[in-house]
């Protein structure tokens, strides 16, 4: 009787375990439980990002830029370690280049806004028309005189 025990469990052991083996392999689908909305309004994984570079060395910047799709709008969001020297009319603008050089020429970028700071978090709305894919990186530039304090490869 013991025998029989023993491989009636052994059996039903088994039996559990290609039960669950089948279900291990079928891949879960979660689509249904996720509504429209509720994935619209996710904030989705960073598109591109990259470490800041000093251009000037006499203005260092630091801290990293990324591109975040949030609402099917494109930001451009600095870390907490970001800072840059200080300067007059400084602008954050995308270019063309994966790397930026000292001075900019006009058609190899776009402004994106003012610097709002120059260290600590922030985030600048990219406007809609503006393709982020047509530029390589991201930088810190003063328009006055025309000097790239720094710039991060996106």
């Amino acid at each position: 009787m013991k025998c029989f025990a023993l491989t009636t469990l052994a059996a039903a052991t088994l039996g559990l375990t290609m039960i669950s083996s089948a279900h291990a392999i079928r891949p879960l689908d979660f689509s249904p439980l996720l509504s429209n909305t509720a994935t619209e309004n996710a904030v989705l994984l960073a598109e591109a990002a990259g470490g800041f570079v000093t251009v000037e060395q006499d203005h260092p910047t630091t801290g990293t830029a990324r591109v975040v799709t949030e609402n099917s709008q494109n930001y451009l969001v600095f870390d907490d370690a970001f800072d840059t020297a200080r300067g007059p009319d400084v602008q954050v603008v995308l270019y063309t280049g994966s790397e930026t050089p000292v001075n900019l020429a006009a058609g190899d970028y776009v402004t994106i806004a003012p610097l709002a700071s120059f260290e600590g978090a922030q985030r600048y709305l990219i406007p809609a028309e503006i393709d982020v894919n047509d530029y390589a990186s991201v930088a810190i530039w003063c328009r006055e005189f025309n000097v790239t304090f720094g710039y991060a490869p996106l």
